[in-house]
């Protein structure tokens, strides 16, 4: 190590250092809150008050860096579009005590039993649907524009309308629909290419940015074609107060979100093992891994209370200490509250929500085929028998009802589950009903990384 957990490095190093990591998340962190709608500044906020307190929770002996989940963007967008944000970050809020739960769980019981409940074949396949289910989105965003129409007044006018409706507006008389655009496509082209060669070809600390450069690559050329208004900016003040939204109470939204918690507690205990393994320590019985996953439960629930997705330890992150050998919980609690002093500084919100779609969709065709491919790679890793009918079946259902977005509803319990949560549902049931005669017994959660 070039710098151990508690070591404290001079004050230039370490604004350099923490910095760093600032960088690292930003790209992803501020990503989700862009795709689901939430506010961007609140985002930072939390993912730093989340860090912090997960560093204080797991007594400093953890050095994890805390921004949003992709796991929870489908449900997230899927409930705002029925309900409402506020019913999002109930959902959201509910994750963390479900975190807390499964934290006093293994406290007491120890970790055996997740080891049963998601085994590499569910979590993989699951991992894949987070990553294809999204596909049409960022395709969408990537290769069409908004067009405003005068509202048609036959259906036939209706049906005869260039592209998918949008968005009606009877008060303006108005009708926005998407239409397939190569100026669009070709920025978004663009700032993928970015991205890839950020990814391929740089070295060091920009090898880790790529989806950071991507953006800022794809936004300068947007720029140059006039895709971009600054005005927002131009108007924004230079410090502001973040603008911060409370949940509200709806069951069908948690119905909807919270089964995801199972995806995300198996990438959270892959990201121990695998700190553990370059600390050459074993944090998940010092401090343990019920420390950890409390810790990650209450960052999940103050940013579901101030109005952030729900956040998870990030391996762009561990990527950072991994490259740096630099395992300081001060280098990491210096980058949380570089994140919160972001997060009130108006202009730079402003020019994030000026970010055009077709840049981010750019960038989401890189980020979503990355997610499902690292779905596959667990499956590979782990040396999946396909050949075992058991596992195809159980890979077949998630991905066919995860990425079609099948529904289950059911009015007198007032349950619904739809697409990523159903998917993980069922998949979970499948592994614990279905007689599995292999001789090679799938391996425990404690390797999945």
């Amino acid at each position: 190590m070039v710098l151990d957990v508690h070591e404290k490095p001079p004050i230039g190093k370490w604004l350099a250092l923490s910095l760093q990591h600032l960088f690292a998340m930003f790209g992803a962190t501020i990503l989700v809150p862009i795709l689901t709608g939430l506010s961007p500044a609140v985002t930072l906020m939390s993912s730093g008050v989340g860090t912090i307190a997960y560093l204080i929770i797991t007594q400093g002996k953890v050095p994890a860096y805390l921004g949003s989940s992709f796991a929870f963007i489908v449900p997230i967008i899927t409930v705002s579009q029925t309900q409402g944000k506020e019913e999002a970050l109930f959902g959201c809020f509910l994750v963390g005590l479900v975190y807390g739960v499964v934290a006093l769980m293994v406290s007491r019981m120890g970790s055996g039993w997740l080891d049963k409940l998601l085994p590499p074949i569910v979590i993989g396949s699951v991992i894949i649907v987070i990553g294809l289910a999204l596909a049409g989105t960022a395709v969408d965003m990537a290769s069409k524009k908004q067009v405003t129409l005068p509202m048609p007044n036959t259906v036939k006018e209706f049906q005869a309308l260039p592209g998918k409706v949008d968005q009606i507006d009877p008060d303006q008389g108005t009708v926005t629909v998407k239409v397939y655009s190569m100026k669009t496509f070709g920025v978004a082209l663009a700032t993928l290419a970015i991205a890839i060669i950020a990814s391929l070809f740089l070295r060091g600390f920009l090898q880790l940015i790529p989806i950071l450069l991507g953006i800022i690559g794809g936004y300068v050329i947007a720029l140059t074609l006039g895709m971009v208004d600054l005005t927002p900016v131009k108007e924004a003040a230079w410090l502001t107060v973040p603008n911060f939204t409370s949940p509200k109470i709806s069951w069908s939204a948690a119905w909807m979100i919270v089964p995801v918690t199972l995806v995300v507690l198996a990438e959270h205990i892959g990201h121990l093992m695998v700190t553990s393994t370059m600390m050459n320590r074993d944090l998940v019985k010092d401090p343990g891994l019920h420390r950890s996953l409390l810790g990650d439960g209450v960052a999940v629930m103050i940013s579901s209370l101030l109005g952030g997705p729900p956040t998870t330890t990030y391996g762009e992150n561990i990527g950072v200490m991994a490259i740096s050998r630099i395992f300081s919980v001060w280098v990491v609690g210096g980058a949380a509250f570089l994140a919160i002093a972001f997060s009130f500084v108006g202009k730079l919100s402003a020019l994030i929500g000026t970010i055009p779609a077709p840049v981010m969709g750019g960038v989401s065709i890189l980020l979503f085929g990355i997610i499902a491919t690292a779905g596959l790679r667990m499956l590979v890793d782990h040396r999946i028998d396909f050949n075992n009918k058991r596992n195809l079946v159980i890979a077949s259902v998630i991905l066919v009802i995860g990425i079609g977005g099948a529904v289950l509803k059911l009015s007198d319990v007032h349950l619904e589950l739809e697409g990523m949560a159903l998917a993980t549902v069922v998949g979970i049931l499948l592994n614990l009903v279905l007689p599995n005669h292999s001789k090679n017994r799938q391996p425990s959660i404690s390797h999945v990384a």
